[in-house]
C-alpha cells in the first residue's frame, strides 16, 4: 500500500468521481484510476461502486476513507517535523471558520500567523457552521475548527473554549421594547424573530435558553447568513438574539439586555481527538490560543 494510492483514493471519495479528482491532484484520469485499481488490489476488496452518474464508496471503502485520512495526516506530520528543522516551517492548513463571530479575528489571526511562519499556506473554508465544521474535522478534511456546540454534540473531538459571550435581544430604534433597560424572555413569547438554522452555534445557544425558561418562540425567518439576520432586524422585520460584537456599528439596531436564562455564545476550536496534528497546524492551533488568551506558553490546552 502506497502513500500515492491512498491519496487518489481519497481525492476520488471526496469529489466524487475520477475526473474531478484527477483535476484536483492535477494528474491525468489514468493515473488516479490506476492508483485505486492497485489499492483494491492490495487491499483484496472493491472500494468503489462505478456507475454512469459517478461513484460511491461502498461498505468497505466507507470504512477505509477516515484510517486512509489518519495515516496521510501522520504522513504530512512526519514531514512537516523534519522541514521544520531543515529549513522552517511549511505546509498547508486547512481551517474551518462560522459567521458572526467578532471576538476573534480570524483575518488578525492569520496575519500574525502569515508573518511568523510565511512557508505555511492556510486554507479557509466555511462548512455549513459549527457541525459542519465538527463533521469535517472528525473525518479529516478539516485540520482544525471554530465550533459552537454543546459537549455531547462533540464525540470525537478535542475542543479548547475560547470565548464566552451574552446574548441580547435585538430590535429596530423603533420597536416597543427598544428603549428599555432589561428584559425578561417571558416577555418576548409573542414576538417573531430570525435567527439562524438549527444547529448553528447562536441558534443553539437561544434554543436552550428559551427552553430553560419554559418560553415558546417563533421563529419566522431561517438565515444562513449574518449580515442578512441583521437587515431583518434592522429593517423591522423581526427581533433577534445577537451578541454585541457582531453588531458592532450598526445604527439601525439596538441592543436590550436579558435577565435571567441568558443565552451565551461559547466559540470553541476542535482537532480531532486521537490524531496527531502537522506541525504547521499545530503552530496554527497555538496562535488562535494565544489571540484568545487561553492555553500555556505552548499552545492550546486541550480536553
Amino acid at each position: 500500500m502506497e502513500l500515492r494510492h491512498l491519496t487518489a483514493f481519497v481525492a476520488v471519495a471526496d469529489e466524487g468521481g475520477f475526473t474531478r479528482a484527477a483535476d484536483r491532484l492535477h494528474l491525468v484520469q489514468s493515473a488516479v484510476s490506476a492508483a485505486v485499481r492497485n489499492l483494491e488490489k492490495d487491499l483484496g476488496a472493491v472500494l468503489f461502486e462505478r456507475s454512469s452518474r459517478g461513484v460511491t464508496l461502498t461498505g468497505a471503502g466507507r470504512a477505509l476513507l477516515p484510517e486512509a485520512r489518519a495515516t496521510l495526516a501522520a504522513a504530512t506530520a512526519a514531514r512537516e517535523s523534519v522541514e521544520q528543522v531543515a529549513g522552517g516551517l511549511r505546509g498547508t492548513v486547512t481551517l474551518g471558520v462560522m459567521q458572526a463571530m467578532r471576538t476573534i479575528s480570524v483575518p488578525g489571526v492569520l496575519s500574525v500567523f502569515r508573518t511568523e511562519h510565511p512557508n505555511v499556506t492556510v486554507e479557509v473554508r466555511h462548512a455549513g457552521g459549527s457541525p459542519g465544521n465538527a463533521e469535517q474535522v472528525r473525518d479529516g478534511r478539516l485540520d482544525l475548527a471554530f465550533v459552537s456546540l454543546p459537549d455531547e454534540r462533540m464525540p470525537g473531538l478535542a475542543v479548547t473554549p475560547l470565548t464566552r459571550e451574552p446574548m441580547l435581544l435585538a430590535v429596530s430604534p423603533e420597536h416597543p421594547l427598544s428603549g428599555r433597560r432589561s428584559v425578561e424572555l417571558a416577555a418576548l413569547s409573542g414576538e417573531v424573530f430570525v435567527d439562524f438554522p438549527a444547529g448553528w452555534g447562536m441558534r443553539e445557544a437561544n434554543d436552550r435558553a428559551f427552553a430553560a425558561a419554559a418560553v415558546q418562540r417563533t421563529v419566522a425567518y431561517d438565515i444562513n447568513d449574518a449580515a442578512t439576520v441583521l437587515d431583518f432586524v434592522g429593517h423591522g422585520l423581526a427581533a433577534g438574539m445577537i451578541t454585541a460584537s457582531a453588531v458592532e456599528g450598526r445604527r439601525d439596531i439596538v441592543l436590550v439586555p436579558v435577565r435571567h436564562h441568558v443565552p451565551h455564545f461559547e466559540t470553541a476550536v476542535a482537532v480531532a481527538a486521537g490524531r496527531r496534528l502537522g506541525a504547521a497546524a499545530d503552530a496554527l492551533l497555538a496562535t488562535i490560543c494565544r489571540a484568545a488568551g487561553v492555553g500555556d506558553p505552548g499552545g492550546c490546552l486541550r480536553r
